[in-house]
């Protein structure tokens, strides 16, 4: 088994049938992972690895022949990807408008768009900083922030090649010289980077474009010189199968989406090198004749179509099953109906496209309309659907007040499915102006000449039970100041995330600001975590807070903290197409038995350290019946996903609260 690789040629020119076997074993990886382990494999990053390969050898080429025609390389780009993804993204929004729950269609035609621009994953990233998305659930068209990766790489490549062309004046080995360093310091200068954000915000981190670029530089780093690379047929031998066998192991020993892309992506890029320097070794017992067979090369051929259409028939298969994860049977079918698709992709549309007349940029502009059309229609059909609601206060809208007055009759639900992930209660359309201490806004009704001024500090829990004191405010003429952070409660700890520093210098800057306006009273959360189980907790943090609000003489209310459940309350509803009473235990519903989230006495009534300050406020009466914590109540929403309270069921409590609230600042 001794001998070198071939000497005379460009291991990047000849052609490379175990790329196809590669492409397969990552496809493979990724479908494989998603269906029925949840997870995702490293798979995605073998196809950076792969593409900076082939993109970058085939510019470096092209530029020592001369000047690089850029306009038609990105038309062949056009005319390779859009395709196959414009034919997906129509069907998924088919599909979507008949199987979808209405509430999940705003975040999804988002998506659609985005991700017909190659910008899905910056619509990711932005979800990740926005809080109020954080918990949008899986869309069928997530997995497409790969390909915008992927798009915005082929369309940035070509001009740094270019630009390196010209500056070293066509002259070929100085443009491979200069390539070189210039791909090198890409390499550095992103995996950096992607170190850094990786470890201050992994799921920023994970869609940005910049922390995934030294991906396909390591790929382009490979093609500038694997010419030069002479090893012995055994050591590639051995390359190859251990390329091969970390790769399979990649996203079994490591957490790939908690912990990419940083320092540990280098796993599975690093396989991808390995296999890809072995290269073809003709040994019998090499993992290339495993990767060059053909039913493998096959499956590469099939990879963009496999990898675009398993996702939505996933999504939309657990949405049909109400799973959160398939069995080894039902996942085969997912498994099977995917290939199937793309198979007739592959070969009705991937290979037939190309050779149309027409060119890249037509066939963009024809598929990109193909996308809006689509979206279009599905978005006129959702604001129908959201137009015309009630509003709380409505006979046939009594929210909350339907626990003592009993349920009016069924009517359509407020808010609109459709609209549901919306209603939050949107203090940002107040005064806003950024704390002293701290880089975000309190938030104030403005109230000419105020007869009280009360604050609300918390988290995002806190800022939708500001919905009940708003009617609240506006009747007595209060001015009504909200200070909130999602997942962050006011506490003098960090509660959800442990020791975040975010969290812990807000809740300081939030009570320097409250001391400065000194209030009349502050409105805030008695306790956290009610889950089944009887989670419920009064940290504390918390109740060091409201000490130091005693120290000042500031009166607290203190509000019990609302139900947290295992799925979205929005989706379970249209689901099962359940409107249900709170005090009806004998039929199905959405939601859970009240004794499984709330013990008989709230956590608080244990605490001996309590300040005299402090007046309690407990909604389970509110939000729950005698028996039930349901999805709807008197034909209100009652959680816009899986745990916050919608801004109209919690203005529906108002008149339920009121006297309590009064009574907490003294009238």
């Amino acid at each position: 088994m001794g001998g070198t690789g071939p000497a005379s040629a460009s291991l990047v020119r000849v052609h490379r049938p175990e790329l196809q076997g590669l492409r397969a074993v990552a496809v493979a990886l990724v479908v494989v992972y998603h269906v029925w382990f949840g997870r995702v494999s490293g798979g995605v990053d073998v196809f950076f690895v792969v593409s900076g390969f082939l993109l970058t050898g085939q510019l470096a080429r092209a530029a020592d022949r001369g000047p690089l025609a850029l306009g038609r390389r990105w038309s062949r780009t056009l005319v390779r990807l859009l395709p196959c993804a414009v034919v997906v993204l129509v069907a998924t929004v088919a599909a979507g408008m008949l199987l979808l729950p209405e509430g999940r269609w705003p975040q999804t035609l988002r998506e659609v768009v985005a991700a017909a621009l190659f910008l899905e994953n910056w619509q990711l990233a932005a979800d990740t900083v926005d809080y109020a998305a954080r918990s949008n659930m899986s869309s069928p068209i997530q997995h497409f922030w790969s390909l915008s990766i992927q798009g915005q790489f082929f369309l940035v490549w070509p001009l740094l090649v270019a630009l390196v062309a010209l500056a070293a004046r066509g002259d070929a080995a100085r443009i491979r010289a200069h390539l070189t360093v210039a791909v090198l310091g890409v390499f550095a200068a992103s995996l950096t980077f992607s170190v850094v954000l990786t470890a201050t915000n992994q799921p920023l981190a994970y869609f940005h474009s910049l922390t995934r670029l030294w991906e396909f530089a390591l790929g382009g780093l490979l093609a500038l010189t694997i010419d030069t690379v002479r090893l012995p047929r055994r050591t590639r031998v051995h390359m190859g199968w251990v390329g091969l066998v970390g790769l399979l192991a990649c996203g079994a020993v490591l957490q790939v989406d908690n912990i990419f892309p940083g320092i540990v992506a280098l796993w599975p890029t690093g396989c991808a090198v390995l296999v890809l320097l072995a290269g073809v070794t003709g040994a019998r017992g090499g993992a290339d004749r495993l990767l060059t067979s053909r039913p493998l090369r096959y499956v590469g051929d099939l990879s963009y179509p496999l990898y675009l259409w398993h996702w939505p028939v996933l999504v939309f298969t657990l949405v049909l099953t109400g799973r959160d994860r398939l069995d080894l049977a039902n996942g085969a079918v997912v498994v099977a109906l995917s290939v199937m698709l793309a198979v007739l992709t592959h070969h009705l549309v991937e290979k037939p496209v190309p050779a149309l007349p027409g060119g890249g940029y037509r066939v963009a502009v024809a598929g990109l309309a193909a996308v809006f059309l689509a979206s279009g229609l599905w978005q006129v059909d959702a604001v129908q659907r959201a137009s015309g609601a009630g509003e709380v206060g409505d006979i046939r809208y009594p929210g909350a007040l339907a626990l003592a007055a009993g349920d009016p009759e069924p009517a359509p639900l407020l808010p609109p499915p459709v609209s549901v992930t919306d209603d939050w209660v949107r203090i940002e359309h107040w005064d806003c102006a950024p704390m002293t201490r701290f880089p975000m806004d309190a938030c104030t009704r403005p109230v000419e000449a105020p007869q009280r001024r009360i604050v609300v500090v918390g988290d995002s829990h806190a800022q939708q039970l500001s919905g009940a004191l708003v009617p609240i405010a506006d009747r007595h003429g209060w001015q009504l100041t909200v200070i909130a952070r999602g997942a962050c409660p006011f506490s003098t700890a960090s509660e959800v995330v442990a020791d975040e520093p975010d969290c812990l210098e807000w809740g300081d800057a939030a009570a320097a600001e409250i001391a400065d306006l000194h209030p009349d009273a502050v409105v805030t959360l008695a306790s956290r975590d009610v889950r089944a189980g009887l989670t419920e907790q009064t940290p504390a943090g918390f109740v060091a807070r409201w000490q130091q609000l005693a120290q000042l003489g500031i009166p607290v209310l203190a509000i019990r903290d609302n139900p947290r459940f295992d799925r979205s309350m929005p989706d379970c509803v249209q689901s099962s197409g359940v409107q249900q009473a709170a005090d009806d235990p004998a039929a199905p519903v959405c939601g859970v038995e009240r004794a499984a989230v709330y013990a008989p006495e709230p956590p608080w009534t244990h605490l001996a350290d309590v300040p005299s300050n402090v007046r309690f406020l407990d909604i389970a009466d509110r939000v729950c019946g005698p028996d039930l914590c349901p999805a709807v109540i008197g034909n209100v929403l009652v959680y816009l996903d899986d745990n916050h309270l919608t801004a109209s069921y919690s203005a529906s409590m108002s008149p339920l609260v009121e006297s309590d609230v009064l009574a907490a600042i003294g009238l």
